[in-house]
């Protein structure tokens, strides 16, 4: 086996986790660095995400209560609630986060092939490409949001706008006990804030898991790439390969493979609990944004919260296709490892490796998937199914208003 021994250590901190660092620690959520300033700092942003669904709340004391305040307040909360739900679980799980970090730099620590190091450096620079390509869209999306309560202003301002527009509103129903009008440009800051400090926190850790899935997957094609290194060797040695250097090199194989199992398990376990309820407020969150899309539609007013609540589904489709993605590649790479032991030419090897090997393919007869609360399986079917389950739900509320 081709060694390249390198002196310096892969960090995968500095090196695949720079963009998730930043963001992470934005808001307060990265592990390492727990000042005091730091704890400040998330109980405050806490707060502000906290308040924002508070206020939003009280709309339905102070105001006639309908059908329609229902599902225009509905739809915001439980979209904030995204962001509350995502911030106090890494918040939470910080000690676990910190864990999962370590126990992935022991298993890159042990790399000393440089083709192995390879196949870990590009994963890591695709997961950085995912990462940069959703922050460019999250960005654009913000710019959008907070610009929008303006857009009458904007609009009247213009030279080459003819006519006018209303004064400027919020497209979310807020009530702040305060004369709205006068103190818009503070409630309107506040909402902002809010919408802020949720985003960064929902792209900081959404991508955070991604890069760690992204991975795992680097780990399973490695576990691949040694089963076939040990087969293909036969052949270059004239199947004079000592007997005990082949079973150590299948061996190394699984013992890389059963890693690579474990840390996607206990990346999903840590948050198990959180990602059940984020899952249940996401569907209903799309559920009551689609009807109230179609209600707009239907009417043709308030296009302005029309705009938010299309970027609100989008955010929330977008991020159910990503989790449940991410998960279909860990099921689709651990499976490449059964297929390429299948594969090999496993019959030319010494009995006691083709018992390990024998070993390897009865495991892989139970599929490995990621599950969240026993219920759901992370996959493109799982994807379609929470999809499927927001217009059912989105169909029933419309055949009720009828």
């Amino acid at each position: 086996m081709c060694l390249d021994v390198r002196k310096e250590m892969i960090n995968i901190e500095s090196q695949n986790f720079s963009l998730n660092r930043i963001l992470l620690l934005a808001v307060g959520l990265w592990p390492y660095q727990r000042t005091k300033f730091v704890r400040f700092r998330v109980i405050l942003f806490s707060s502000i995400l906290m308040s924002s669904i508070i206020f939003q709340l009280t709309a339905l004391i102070a105001e006639q209560l309908s059908a329609q305040l229902v599902i225009k307040v509905s739809g915001a909360v439980l979209f904030f609630s995204i962001f509350v739900i995502k911030f106090n679980s890494f918040w939470i799980n910080l000690q676990s986060i910190k864990c999962l970090m370590e126990q992935l730099q022991r298993i890159c620590d042990e790399l000393k092939d440089k083709n192995e190091i390879a196949i870990l450096e590009k994963y890591g620079r695709d997961a950085k490409r995912y990462t940069i390509n959703i922050l460019l869209v999250t960005v654009c999306s913000l710019a959008v949001i907070i610009v929008q309560p303006f857009w009458p202003y904007i609009y009247n301002v213009l030279p080459f706008m003819n006519g006018s527009r209303s004064c400027c509103t919020l497209p979310i129903v807020t009530e702040y006990f305060i004369d709205q009008e006068k103190y818009f440009y503070i409630i309107i800051l506040h909402m902002d804030v809010a919408f802020c400090i949720g985003a960064i926190a929902m792209i900081g850790t959404g991508t955070w898991l991604v890069v760690s899935l992204k991975h795992a997957c680097s780990i399973f094609k490695i576990a691949s790439y040694r089963i076939e290194l040990a087969i293909i060797n036969i052949f270059f040695k004239n199947n004079m390969v000592d007997e005990i250097t082949i079973y150590k090199r299948i061996t190394y194989a699984v013992d890389i493979h059963c890693k690579a199992m474990q840390f996607a398990k206990n990346v999903i376990t840590s948050f198990d609990s959180t990602f059940f309820f984020l899952i249940a407020v996401g569907v209903a969150s799309l559920s009551f944004n689609l009807f109230r899309i179609f209600q707009i539609l239907s009417s043709g007013n308030d296009m302005e919260e029309m705009i938010l609540r299309l970027l609100s589904g989008i955010i929330i489709i977008t991020y159910m296709f990503l989790a449940n993605y991410a998960g279909q590649e860990i099921t689709d790479h651990n499976n490449h490892v059964y297929f390429t032991a299948y594969n090999v030419c496993w019959y030319i090897t010494p009995l006691h490796v083709q018992k390990l090997i024998l070993f390897l393919l009865q495991r892989g007869s139970k599929t490995f998937s990621l599950t969240v609360g026993g219920l759901f399986t992370a996959s493109l079917e799982c994807f379609a199914s929470l999809a499927g389950a927001s217009v059912s739900y989105f169909t029933v509320m419309y055949s009720t208003q009828q």
